[in-house]
Protein backbone atom coordinates (compact mmCIF):
# COMPACT_ATOMS: atom_id res chain seq x y z
CA UNK A 1 0.00 0.00 0.00
CA UNK A 2 1.91 3.33 -0.87
CA UNK A 3 1.83 5.99 1.22
CA UNK A 4 1.25 9.85 1.37
CA UNK A 5 4.99 10.44 0.89
CA UNK A 6 5.19 8.13 -2.32
CA UNK A 7 1.90 9.05 -4.31
CA UNK A 8 4.20 12.84 -3.92
CA UNK A 9 7.08 11.78 -4.66
CA UNK A 10 5.38 9.40 -7.85
CA UNK A 11 4.03 12.91 -8.78
CA UNK A 12 7.57 14.75 -8.49
CA UNK A 13 9.17 12.14 -10.66
CA UNK A 14 6.33 12.74 -13.16
CA UNK A 15 6.44 16.32 -13.06
CA UNK A 16 10.04 16.78 -13.95
CA UNK A 17 9.28 14.93 -17.24
CA UNK A 18 10.28 11.15 -16.17
CA UNK A 19 8.12 8.28 -16.10
CA UNK A 20 7.72 7.19 -12.51
CA UNK A 21 7.06 3.70 -14.54
CA UNK A 22 10.44 3.42 -16.11
CA UNK A 23 12.15 0.10 -14.73
CA UNK A 24 14.73 2.07 -12.71
CA UNK A 25 11.97 4.63 -11.60
CA UNK A 26 9.53 1.86 -10.01
CA UNK A 27 10.48 1.49 -6.72
CA UNK A 28 11.82 4.95 -6.66
CA UNK A 29 8.55 6.89 -5.00
CA UNK A 30 8.94 3.93 -2.14
CA UNK A 31 12.65 3.92 -1.52
CA UNK A 32 12.46 8.13 -1.05
CA UNK A 33 9.59 7.99 1.05
CA UNK A 34 11.43 5.56 3.01
CA UNK A 35 14.90 7.88 2.48
CA UNK A 36 12.83 11.24 3.67
CA UNK A 37 11.14 8.96 7.05
CA UNK A 38 14.48 8.07 8.03
CA UNK A 39 16.34 11.32 7.32
CA UNK A 40 13.92 13.09 9.47
CA UNK A 41 13.39 10.24 12.17
CA UNK A 42 14.22 13.07 14.72
CA UNK A 43 11.18 14.26 14.85
CA UNK A 44 9.93 11.34 16.48
CA UNK A 45 12.46 11.10 19.15
CA UNK A 46 12.21 12.98 22.36
CA UNK A 47 15.51 13.98 24.84
CA UNK A 48 13.69 10.85 27.81
CA UNK A 49 14.12 8.65 25.03
CA UNK A 50 17.29 9.33 24.23
CA UNK A 51 18.94 9.76 27.65
CA UNK A 52 16.95 6.59 29.22
CA UNK A 53 18.47 7.63 32.30
CA UNK A 54 22.22 7.71 31.68
CA UNK A 55 23.07 10.16 33.72
CA UNK A 56 25.35 9.80 36.65
CA UNK A 57 26.29 11.22 39.44
CA UNK A 58 29.66 12.41 39.30
CA UNK A 59 32.01 15.01 41.16
CA UNK A 60 33.79 15.56 38.01
CA UNK A 61 34.31 19.00 37.06
CA UNK A 62 36.65 19.47 34.68
CA UNK A 63 35.69 20.04 30.96
CA UNK A 64 34.43 16.55 29.01
CA UNK A 65 34.87 17.11 25.08
CA UNK A 66 33.54 15.20 22.49
CA UNK A 67 34.74 16.34 19.30
CA UNK A 68 34.48 15.19 15.35
CA UNK A 69 30.41 13.41 15.19
CA UNK A 70 29.29 13.24 12.38
CA UNK A 71 26.34 14.60 11.44
CA UNK A 72 24.19 14.73 8.38
CA UNK A 73 20.59 17.00 8.01
CA UNK A 74 18.56 18.29 5.33
CA UNK A 75 18.54 22.01 4.92
CA UNK A 76 14.72 23.30 5.69
CA UNK A 77 15.11 25.90 2.62
CA UNK A 78 15.76 23.42 -0.54
CA UNK A 79 15.77 20.21 1.77
CA UNK A 80 19.48 19.42 0.19
CA UNK A 81 21.82 17.69 2.56
CA UNK A 82 24.31 19.69 4.86
CA UNK A 83 26.92 17.46 6.08
CA UNK A 84 29.65 17.69 8.64
CA UNK A 85 31.13 17.42 12.25
CA UNK A 86 30.00 19.19 15.53
CA UNK A 87 32.52 19.55 18.12
CA UNK A 88 30.31 19.35 22.19
CA UNK A 89 31.34 20.31 25.49
CA UNK A 90 30.13 20.52 28.75
CA UNK A 91 31.74 21.58 32.46
CA UNK A 92 29.40 19.19 35.09
CA UNK A 93 27.78 20.63 37.87
CA UNK A 94 27.46 16.91 39.83
CA UNK A 95 26.03 14.82 36.78
CA UNK A 96 27.60 13.45 33.68
CA UNK A 97 25.65 11.88 30.79
CA UNK A 98 26.65 8.60 29.31
CA UNK A 99 28.91 9.38 26.19
CA UNK A 100 27.04 8.03 23.46
CA UNK A 101 24.30 10.14 24.50
CA UNK A 102 25.81 13.01 23.28
CA UNK A 103 25.93 11.81 19.49
CA UNK A 104 22.71 10.71 20.07
CA UNK A 105 21.22 14.40 20.96
CA UNK A 106 23.38 15.38 17.73
CA UNK A 107 21.53 12.84 15.56
CA UNK A 108 18.23 13.97 16.87
CA UNK A 109 18.25 17.78 16.06
CA UNK A 110 19.91 16.93 12.94
CA UNK A 111 17.59 14.18 11.74
CA UNK A 112 14.83 17.10 11.41
CA UNK A 113 14.63 19.82 8.58
CA UNK A 114 17.53 22.55 10.03
CA UNK A 115 19.17 25.55 9.55
CA UNK A 116 22.79 24.91 11.18
CA UNK A 117 22.05 27.67 13.42
CA UNK A 118 19.31 26.62 14.95
CA UNK A 119 20.83 22.59 15.18
CA UNK A 120 23.59 24.41 16.93
CA UNK A 121 21.57 26.16 19.27
CA UNK A 122 19.31 23.02 20.14
CA UNK A 123 21.86 20.77 20.65
CA UNK A 124 23.33 23.19 23.22
CA UNK A 125 20.22 24.06 25.01
CA UNK A 126 19.03 20.71 25.68
CA UNK A 127 22.56 18.80 26.47
CA UNK A 128 22.86 22.15 29.42
CA UNK A 129 18.60 20.92 30.13
CA UNK A 130 19.62 17.64 30.65
CA UNK A 131 22.87 18.07 32.50
CA UNK A 132 22.35 21.32 34.52
CA UNK A 133 26.04 21.85 33.59
CA UNK A 134 28.41 24.87 34.90
CA UNK A 135 28.66 25.66 30.83
CA UNK A 136 28.09 24.16 27.52
CA UNK A 137 29.44 24.62 24.31
CA UNK A 138 28.62 22.96 20.97
CA UNK A 139 29.94 24.22 17.47
CA UNK A 140 29.14 22.38 14.03
CA UNK A 141 31.39 22.61 10.80
CA UNK A 142 29.50 21.81 7.90
CA UNK A 143 29.18 21.17 3.98
CA UNK A 144 26.01 22.95 2.51
CA UNK A 145 24.71 21.24 -0.87
CA UNK A 146 22.40 24.12 -1.33
CA UNK A 147 25.49 26.12 -1.95
CA UNK A 148 27.29 23.96 -3.55
CA UNK A 149 25.14 22.11 -6.08
CA UNK A 150 23.15 24.66 -6.61
CA UNK A 151 22.91 28.61 -6.56
CA UNK A 152 26.75 30.14 -6.28
CA UNK A 153 28.14 26.68 -6.47
CA UNK A 154 30.98 26.85 -3.98
CA UNK A 155 32.48 23.50 -3.48
CA UNK A 156 34.94 24.55 -0.83
CA UNK A 157 32.75 26.54 1.57
CA UNK A 158 32.63 25.42 5.39
CA UNK A 159 29.93 27.21 7.32
CA UNK A 160 30.65 27.31 11.05
CA UNK A 161 28.49 28.00 14.00
CA UNK A 162 28.71 27.91 17.67
CA UNK A 163 26.88 28.40 21.16
CA UNK A 164 28.45 28.65 24.57
CA UNK A 165 26.41 28.80 27.58
CA UNK A 166 27.08 29.32 31.50
CA UNK A 167 30.94 29.01 31.75
CA UNK A 168 32.20 28.63 28.26
CA UNK A 169 30.28 31.89 27.52
CA UNK A 170 31.23 33.82 30.44
CA UNK A 171 35.04 32.69 31.31
CA UNK A 172 37.19 33.45 28.23
CA UNK A 173 40.03 30.80 29.69
CA UNK A 174 36.96 27.94 29.39
CA UNK A 175 36.01 29.23 25.93
CA UNK A 176 39.73 28.83 24.66
CA UNK A 177 40.27 25.49 26.75
CA UNK A 178 37.60 24.31 24.53
CA UNK A 179 38.69 25.40 21.04
CA UNK A 180 42.30 24.66 22.06
CA UNK A 181 40.92 20.94 22.76
CA UNK A 182 38.77 20.58 18.90
CA UNK A 183 42.04 21.44 17.33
Amino acid sequence: MATGLEHHFKAMIEDIGENPKREGLRDTPKRAAHALQFLTQGYHLSIDEIINGALFESNNDEMIVVKNIELYSLCEHHLLPFIGQCHVAYVPNGKILGLSKIARIVDMFARRLQVQENLTKEIANAIQQVTHAKGVGVIIEAKHLCMMMRGVEKQNSVMSTSVMLGLLRADPRSRGEFLSLIK
